[in-house]
């Protein structure tokens, strides 16, 4: 019997790596998640045919491809999809999966927490204390986050959930996407139509919006600027939206009170420099979206994205670009902005 190769990513949870294991028509062969990229052409360049990939940090795009022999499915251990090329894979039907709808939770919940430790200045308190310097706190009163305005930018799963979260806790929740018709945010949150106006306001800015070409470099050093001297950012989303450069500065003149982040340009940042070395920074390494629970939910969707695919049963929607299995419609033409998941 004729086996399916499938490539993985030595991330994917246990629960995922059984799924394909137990078939007897799939050969599983896994590569290190941070894999250097000519090694990783390498390795497609070896088979005679790769069926599927399941991939973590990996890029994919024309040059994988082509050493990809056969291949039928690119699926992705969660719901970012800027470091595959989805137009060249559309244009050559080859579907691009997501695992919608598994780790939204996980990012609303590291977001919240990203707030709540900034408007109680967690880090800065556990300092005082670890370093005999009790009495020194009320240099140091927080803040609470009932009343205060957040401006979501971007409002697919992860940004509603979010804004359920902040409204729950007494929040005034704005939301700048201009691709989310007003009627369609949730209860209790209202529209931003401009982004100025939104970013001048707020008092915490998250970031929820997928990185593309139209949003790299979103949060530019004049948007960065018309912030609130008290005000936060929260990124969960993606390095590369905001000007690094210009939030170091303000921060670093404390032009803005700080700021939370998941993610970087490049990752990972340089050690004990740079954002990271400021100490109304806050951080953590890109794991936003990987909790204990989510791992589990990614690894058996980013499977069985693979299977599915595979018996000709896919689920388009946790496909990026679903018109590839409408075999009558242009492949060239790109998802429309609703469909695209929002990332991790």
């Amino acid at each position: 019997m004729s086996k399916k190769r499938v490539l993985v990513a030595h991330i994917l949870g246990d629960e995922g790596k059984r799924m394909l294991r137990e078939r007897d028509d799939i050969e599983v062969v896994e590569f290190h998640n941070i894999i250097e990229q000519g090694r990783f052409q390498a390795l497609l360049e070896s088979f005679d045919a790769v069926h599927g990939v399941i991939l973590g940090l990996t890029r994919f795009g024309a040059a994988e491809l082509e050493r990809a022999r056969g291949l039928q499915v690119v699926s992705r251990i969660g719901v970012g999809f800027d470091a595959v090329d989805v137009p060249v894979m559309t244009a050559a039907g080859v579907p691009v999966m997501v695992c919608a709808n598994a780790n939204h939770r996980a990012v609303a919940e590291h977001t919240l927490g990203f707030m709540l430790a900034l408007a109680k200045r967690t880090e800065a308190l556990c300092g005082l204390v670890r370093s005999g310097d009790w009495h020194q706190r009320y240099d140091y009163l927080p803040t609470e986050l009932e009343g205060r305005e957040v401006l979501l930018i971007g409002c697919g799963r992860i940004g509603a959930r979010v804004a359920a979260l902040c409204l729950a806790l007494g929040m005034r929740v704005k939301v700048y996407d201009p691709y989310l018709a007003p009627q369609s945010l949730p209860v209790g949150a209202e529209p931003v139509p401009v982004l100025e106006a939104g970013l001048a306001s707020a008092d915490y800015v998250s970031l929820h919006c997928p990185k593309t070409d139209e949003t790299v470099g979103l949060l530019s050093a004049q948007r960065l600027a018309l912030m609130k001297p008290h005000a936060y950012l929260v990124n969960t989303a993606r390095g590369g939206i905001v000007d690094e450069q210009a939030l170091y500065g303000l921060l670093a003149e404390k032009r803005i009170a700080g700021a939370a982040l998941d993610v970087f340009l490049p990752e990972p940042p340089a050690h004990l420099s740079g954002l990271p070395g400021l100490p109304n920074v806050i951080c953590s390494p890109h794991l936003a979206g990987v909790s204990r629970e989510a791992v589990s939910r990614m690894a058996k969707l980013a499977a069985g994205n693979v299977l599915d695919v595979f018996g000709d049963a896919p689920n388009a929607a946790n496909a990026v670009n679903p018109q590839v299995f409408d075999r009558s419609a242009p492949q060239g033409v790109r998802a429309p902005a609703e469909t695209i998941p929002y990332p991790i």
